[in-house]
């Protein structure tokens, strides 16, 4: 297995691609239990441009956002799924609870976030990405497929 990228060899990536005359695409998530939902995102957010680059919330981070119970799967192996999809260029995990950082470090063309945000100006990350010349753009959601729901389903199944 190749492992994430560190921060540097990230944006090092990004310039690369850039210094090839091509657009690179951006998203982030905590992409915990992988579903066909996740995967079409991430294959529309890859139409959007020549390269995509996912930043992985680090295990520490994904506690904080959503609980002691997350995640299921750890950091290491979300990104070694991730990397393995055609549709993905490289990615990189980070511990900050917002990507603000690995967008400054990366500079996408495109920052791509799913359906559950209806409005990019309330993204932490907005201001950045459009203030490097970048841009934000909502993808639909997947309807019912959800890492939550898989979650939920799991645990009624524990309960019966």
């Amino acid at each position: 297995m190749k492992p994430p990228h560190t921060r540097e060899t990230f944006a090092a990536l990004a310039n690369h691609l850039r210094g090839e005359n091509k657009r690179v695409v951006f998203t982030n998530g905590v992409f915990d239990i992988l579903h066909v939902g996740h995967l079409r995102y991430l294959q529309q957010a890859r139409s959007l441009g020549d390269a995509l680059l996912v930043g992985v919330n680090a295990d520490a981070s994904v506690r904080r956002l959503k609980g002691d119970s997350r995640p299921v799967n750890g950091e290491n192996e979300r990104a070694e799924l991730l990397a393995a999809l055609r549709c993905v260029d490289g990615v990189c995990v980070f511990g900050e609870d917002t990507p603000v950082e690995l967008i400054r470090a990366v500079r996408p063309d495109i920052h791509a976030k799913g359906g559950d945000y209806k409005n990019a100006d309330v993204l932490p990350e907005t201001p950045v990405v459009r203030a490097l010349g970048g841009e934000v753009v909502i993808l639909p959601l997947v309807p019912d497929r959800s890492t939550s729901r898989i979650i939920a389903l799991l645990e009624g199944e524990k309960a019966a």
